[in-house]
C-alpha cells in the first residue's frame, strides 16, 4: 500500500464524514436545497474537496488547500474503498465479475473497469441513514466492499448495476491509509497530513 505524506507547509488538510444529502462543493451551481461543505465547517479560503462523493453518497471526503496533494490523491496510485448496500442478496459470481472488471457507460461510450478488490461483508455497524432507503417489504439487501484505484463518474453505482445488483447506499470508508473510522457523521477533523 502506498503512503502519502505532506511535508511542512502552510497548507491545511481536513478529514470529513460527509452525510447523505450534502453536495461535495462550496458553491451550489443548481441552487438545489442541499447542504454545502462550508455549512459543516469554517474552512479556510482555497480549500478544495479531493475528488467528490455525489449528493446521495456518504463517507470519507478529504479536503485540502494544496493542489498538488489533491492531484496525487486523485491519481490511480491511491486506493479508494467503499461499502455498498445493494438490492438483493449479491452472489459470489457477481462479486467475481466485479473483481474482473465490468462494462459501464462513461462519457457516452462503453468502458471496461479495471480489476478491483470486492468481497461480501456481513456487518457494517453504520447508523441508519437520515432518509430511509426503502421498506423491508421490497426484499432483501446485502453489503459488499469494493476497492478501486480509478474513479469514473458514479463508477461504483454503475458497476453494481452492471452485475444486476443496484446500489441502494454507498459509503466511502478509506482513501489510501486514511480511514473513516473514528470520525462521526458530519464531523470535520483538521490533520497535519494524510498518512
Amino acid at each position: 500500500m502506498i503512503r502519502f505524506f505532506i511535508l511542512m507547509s502552510t497548507h491545511k488538510h481536513f478529514i470529513f464524514h460527509k452525510p447523505y444529502g450534502t453536495i461535495s462543493q462550496f458553491v451550489n451551481p443548481n441552487k438545489r436545497k442541499k447542504k454545502l461543505l462550508g455549512e459543516h465547517y469554517d474552512f479556510p479560503k482555497k480549500t478544495m474537496a479531493i475528488g467528490r462523493l455525489d449528493v446521495n453518497s456518504e463517507g470519507l471526503l478529504l479536503l485540502t488547500t494544496d493542489g498538488k496533494v489533491s492531484e496525487f490523491i486523485r491519481s490511480k496510485k491511491i486506493e479508494k474503498e467503499y461499502y455498498v448496500q445493494v438490492d438483493g442478496n449479491i452472489t459470489k459470481e457477481a462479486v467475481k465479475k466485479l473483481k474482473q472488471g465490468v462494462e459501464i457507460g462513461f462519457d457516452g461510450k462503453k468502458y471496461l473497469t479495471k480489476n478491483c478488490q470486492a468481497s461480501i461483508i456481513n456487518n457494517t455497524n453504520f447508523k441508519k441513514r437520515t432518509q430511509k432507503i426503502r421498506d423491508d417489504r421490497h426484499g432483501p439487501t446485502s453489503w459488499i466492499s469494493i476497492t478501486i484505484t480509478e474513479g469514473k463518474f458514479r463508477q461504483v453505482r454503475k458497476m453494481t448495476a452492471a452485475v444486476g445488483f443496484p446500489t441502494l447506499r454507498l459509503i466511502r470508508v478509506r482513501i489510501g491509509e486514511v480511514l473513516l473510522k473514528g470520525v462521526d457523521l458530519g464531523e470535520v477533523k483538521e490533520v497535519k497530513s494524510f498518512v
